[in-house]
């Protein structure tokens, strides 16, 4: 009896465990994601180098001076990351991890993200003209 139970749990975990919403990918499609998988790895690879004189003018841009020094340090830094990447992404091209042959990191490509800065002040509107106080009081 108590193992009539255990199968009977067990397989109720396994049909409660299979996805319900799977879709059936095309083969076409998952070819098509697997190679740009690659080709993004492959070009990473090649283009990390770009991340040193890119991090060291973006840093320079948004915190003024002390960008020359954070600079080249976070182009380093993202020059062996960007590395990294591509190169689990060029080994691993066939395996759809992260979520489904999504990029592993941001921006996906190296001339991606120069965009100007934005900066949303919060809270805080244009300076605004005081009115002069026109109640003089002892006079």
């Amino acid at each position: 009896m108590r193992n009539t139970v255990f199968a009977v749990l067990l397989l109720f975990m396994l049909i409660a465990a299979v996805p319900v919403s799977a879709q059936e990918q095309k083969p076409e499609t998952i070819a098509g994601k697997m190679s740009f998988k690659l080709v993004r790895g492959v070009t990473n690879i090649g283009t990390c180098i770009v991340e040193l004189p890119k991090q060291s003018y973006l840093s320079v841009r948004d915190q003024g001076a002390i960008g020359y020094v954070v600079g080249p340090l976070k182009g380093i830094g993202m020059t062996l990351y960007r590395a990294f990447i591509g190169t689990v992404e060029t080994v691993g091209f066939l395996v759809p991890q992260p979520g489904y042959y999504d990029e592993m990191i941001d921006p996906e490509f190296v001339w991606n993200g120069w965009e100007e800065k934005r900066v949303e002040h919060q809270g805080v509107n244009a300076a605004e003209p005081v009115a002069p106080d026109t109640d003089k009081k002892g006079e």
